[in-house]
């Protein structure tokens, strides 16, 4: 895999996956890790554990970014007994940014309109909260805490978040996969509405109806005229995560991103 963007990506990896099968892997391909973690691996292993990977990683130059926890998790949830379990799998996560010094954190916010729309303003305020206090921890260990869109149906259910979250340098992170399977607004206009907060992007391909994780160029994402856009806008690249669901799809992604890529 001797690309030369390979070095310019980070490749998204569950931790459980990286510490029992892909970490030799990683180090010998010198790929960058975008580590997820979810309450299994939270709970299933020790800092111990943490902190032998991460010193592998760092003994070999990898770059790091890491994904949190967020199955079942809502920041911004009405339930304050949901907003606690929701803190307490973020607090999980946090301890672990010391060992990993990550160049990032990807977060979900965890909206969805069909369930928020009617109380928005009470998430919305309730999401401040949560997101202010781990923007601030991420920043003292030299991180950029990142939200990511999942569910929102176009820029303007992030809009608010971000202007409210200003002070504290939190940035976006455009997923290419989610906004073509779940959002009713074009790529370009979410480019367009949220670029003064783009920070990052989690590229992977699908058909437009399913969130499939493809390689890049298998579906009908327009990457081209994605990358055309963002290059008008931004001098140097945002961070870029490669988020294939099949090891199969990694080298294909890189050879796309190898043409396509135009810093």
């Amino acid at each position: 895999m001797p690309l030369e963007i390979t070095r310019e990506v980070q490749v998204n990896i569950p931790f459980t996956m990286l510490y029992e099968t892909y970490l030799d892997r990683f180090i010998t391909h010198r790929l960058n890790p975008e580590i997820g973690f979810d309450a299994q691996a939270l709970d299933r292993f020790s800092r111990s554990d943490f902190r032998a990977v991460a010193e592998r990683l760092h003994d070999h130059g990898l770059g790091i970014t890491l994904h949190a926890p967020f199955m079942d998790l809502s920041p911004g949830s009405p339930d304050p007994k949901v907003r606690a379990l929701t803190r307490r799998r973020l607090e999980q996560f946090m301890a672990l940014v010391p060992l990993f010094r990550p160049k990032s954190l990807v977060c979900h916010t965890g909206y969805d309109h069909r369930r928020y729309l009617e109380m928005r303003d009470l998430w919305l305020e309730n999401s401040l909260k949560t997101w202010s206090v781990m923007a601030g921890q991420a920043g003292s260990e030299g991180a950029r805490l990142m939200l990511e869109n999942v569910y929102e149906q176009g820029p303007l259910d992030m809009k608010e978040l971000f202007e409210g979250l200003r002070d504290l340098g939190v940035g976006f992170c455009l997923d290419t996969g989610h906004q073509s399977a779940f959002s009713s607004t074009s790529l370009l206009e979410w480019v367009k509405v949220l670029d003064p907060f783009l920070g990052q992007l989690h590229l992977h391909d699908n058909p437009g109806d399913q969130d499939l994780h493809w390689a890049l160029g298998k579906g009908g994402i327009d990457f081209l005229g994605l990358f055309r856009k963002l290059r008008t806008l931004h001098p140097s690249p945002p961070l870029i995560t490669l988020e294939p669901h099949r090891e199969e799809d990694l080298e294909p992604s890189l050879q796309y991103l190898e043409r396509a890529w135009p810093w």
